[in-house]
């Protein structure tokens, strides 16, 4: 029998393989990943500087033990170079083949890299994976002062775990104000006060020229003529889903590998889950509908077609020295109305024009009211 074959050992790839297992599916199951497969909570690489946590101690489980857990077949280091989709047939870089049912493709997402100049922009780091966490943390044994390139959602998760480990932060980037893309202005300032308050510093609406080195460290003036220096620089300036593979092999991509609402491609028994997926339309990198999608997709595959069906499903933002809940209106028809302080807290509820509740962002002492909101938001 043909296996179920699964790219990537992310929280997509092993939650699949998980819910498979759970399912009692009675197909084989192979999953096949470029690195060592251990499984860890990927949000935590953005907020365990400051709890002294290192790349090991984020495991927490190896590849090994999850094969025999899941009653499954794993290959490590081993890169998928191409799919025959006519033959069901996978190219490996080590020569091999392999043959598949079912392919699901949970191959994530990687940093957006900025077209950066100057002779130190090849050592601008970012952080997506565990060694990427592991060389950013050694690198910051002799580093004091950091600066950020983005002031999104990443970028000012990292901000807050640097300044609660104690260094310097500098954030730099074009946004008007903080998650920008996430939260409205008066909430994304209320973030920006509480960083500023200690210690952090922001240019916004402003971006930086070319990296250069220095016998401390690392410059880079800023298009309002500011020059920042620092010991690290972290590019965090969003995420692109990984659809080189998917394209490669002929299969419709977008922003993301394209899917209708049951995860399936553009070529039949072909799948995507997670963040390299977009689903009838939707980009969503969050854990809540990845997970949402394992469940549908475990059925789709063991012959129970399933629909992906996302409820309301709000975002936590680990900021903790002002935290933030938001989940974004769907609609732009509608105005903001907001109360509370930025000191202590923000609630702001985005109305329709008939005054029903269609998104929400919380921030500080007011994210309790989470619960209360999603109650009455509208259908």
């Amino acid at each position: 029998m043909k296996p179920i074959v699964i790219i990537g050992s992310g929280l997509a790839g092993y939650g699949l393989l998980r819910e498979l297992k759970n399912r009692q599916c009675p197909s084989p199951r192979l999953l096949i990943t470029a690195d060592g497969g251990e499984s860890y909570y990927k949000p935590n690489l953005s907020s365990s500087l400051a709890k002294k946590k290192s790349a090991s101690d984020l495991v927490m489980s190896q590849a090994t033990t999850i094969a025999q857990e899941m009653s499954a077949e794993i290959l490590t280091h081993t890169r998928v170079v191409a799919v025959d989709a006519t033959q069901h047939k996978l190219f490996l870089n080590n020569g091999q083949e392999r043959v598949y049912s079912q392919l699901v493709l949970a191959v994530g997402s990687n940093p957006i890299r900025l077209p950066l100049t100057g002779d130190g922009a090849g050592e601008v780091l970012s952080v997506n994976n565990l060694d990427d966490y592991a060389l950013f943390q050694k690198k910051l044994v002799h580093a004091q002062r950091i600066a950020i390139i983005g002031p999104g959602l990443i970028g000012s998760e990292f901000a807050n775990d640097l300044i609660l480990s104690g260094r310097q932060v500098t954030i730099i980037g074009p946004d008007p104000w903080p998650i920008s893309t996430l939260v409205p202005q008066t909430a994304g300032l209320a973030v920006q006060q509480a960083m500023a308050d200690k210690g952090a510093i922001w240019h916004l609406e402003t971006f930086n020229g070319p990296i250069e080195k220095t016998s401390s460290g690392y410059a880079t003036t800023l298009k309002n003529g500011v020059t920042v220096a620092a010991d690290l620089i972290l590019s965090a300036v969003g995420i692109r889903a990984e659809t080189q593979l998917a394209s490669q092999s002929g299969l419709k991509t977008n922003r993301g590998i394209v899917t209708d609402a049951f995860l399936q491609t553009s070529s039949p028994n072909i799948f995507a889950l997670g963040d390299c997926a977009e689903v009838d339309g939707r980009s969503l990198p969050f854990v809540q509908p990845l997970m949402i999608g394992t469940r549908a997709l475990a059925a789709t595959l063991m012959g129970q077609p399933q629909k992906v069906q996302y409820p309301p499903m709000p975002v936590q933002i680990k900021t903790t020295l002002h935290p933030v809940i938001t989940l974004p209106p769907q609609t732009k028809e509608g105005r903001w109305i907001f109360e509370g302080t930025p000191t202590a807290g923000i609630s702001g509820k985005f109305l329709t024009g008939d005054d029903k509740l269609a998104g929400f962002v919380l921030t500080g002492d007011r994210i309790a009211e989470k619960t209360t909101l999603m109650e009455t938001l509208a259908p």
